[in-house]
């Protein structure tokens, strides 16, 4: 990994609801303004979950990606942006796949993509094999980079089957996912046999479910790996869980750690010349030649 600290902001996520904390972005605007905020202070990418303006739940509707999208890139146009293609609400692929389908300066950069089927704590992602494989399709026809979301071993070796499918190409990116209740939990044994069976040519970063959020992202920046942090993963500052976060106060505490370790906030700019991204600015997605 790059001594540069990649830093994956996760906002909104499917979850948390103003009933929970009223610190989660739900509407475009405040979406928009807490990714403006964030990358005032400093963060590499955004993984944008949309929600439906009436109801607050998770929507796959490319048009309300595409306001996110326009409303971020007009304050930071070229901040990468991932979309959620989450099977946890939805199992139509015409559904999941919608955002893909934006082009031009609504493009974007990169698209989740869960390498298998798990169980969350009340409710099922479902990820069939045919599912994952259209969705990979899809994005390379586009050229939006998937944005490799695994929560055990298991779902590593399915990426390196991918690979010899030639369906996704390097280089690549990992979240690493740990604590949620059916797969990695958040310690050091679970966590280092996931980095060693990465494939080659792949960046990484370490998410913590809950609780695990400050641990994993504490010890990623340690041994020089990335974070993915925000509310989307814990929506309470601290363990006791007396505060609730903001994200601003997220973003923060990683640049300290990150600060007393030395490293230095992967930027952009840097991020996309390391996957092969197009430069921002107007072009986005993945620089095939």
């Amino acid at each position: 990994m790059s001594s540069e600290l990649i830093l994956n902001f996760t906002p909104t996520g499917m979850i948390p609801t103003k009933e929970m904390t009223p610190h989660v972005p739900v509407s475009v605007s405040e979406i928009v303004e807490d990714v403006h905020k964030a990358s005032e202070i400093g963060i590499t990418m955004v993984h944008l979950h949309a929600r439906d303006p009436i109801s607050g739940a998770p929507t796959y509707n490319r048009e309300i990606y595409a306001e996110i999208i326009a409303g971020i890139r007009q304050y930071v146009p070229e901040l990468v942006l991932c979309v959620s293609l989450s099977g946890r609400n939805f199992v139509e692929l015409e559904q999941r796949s919608d955002p893909l389908l934006l082009k031009d300066e609504l493009k974007p950069d990169m698209g989740s993509l869960t390498l298998s089927s798990l169980n969350f704590n009340k409710v099922a992602s479902m990820n069939a094999p045919d599912m994952i494989a259209d969705l990979a399709k899809m994005m390379k026809t586009h050229g939006i980079v998937p944005e490799l979301e695994a929560f055990d071993i298991g779902m590593i070796n399915y990426a390196k089957y991918l690979i010899r499918k030639e369906l996704i190409s390097p280089p690549y990116y990992f979240n690493l996912l740990f604590g949620n209740i059916a797969c990695s939990q958040a310690n050091l044994l679970h966590t280092g046999v996931m980095i060693n069976d990465l494939p080659e040519n792949a960046l990484w970063s370490l998410a913590g479910i809950g609780n695990a959020q400050l641990k994993m992202n504490s010890l990623s920046i340690a041994i020089g790996g990335g974070v993915r942090v925000g509310i989307e993963d814990n929506i309470w500052y601290d363990t006791s869980r007396t505060k609730l976060a903001t994200n601003t106060e997220l973003i923060q505490r990683i640049h300290t750690i990150a600060k007393a370790n030395g490293r230095e906030i992967m930027t952009p700019k840097t991020f996309r010349a390391v996957m092969n991204l197009e430069p921002g600015n107007g072009k986005y997605g993945r620089i095939y030649s």
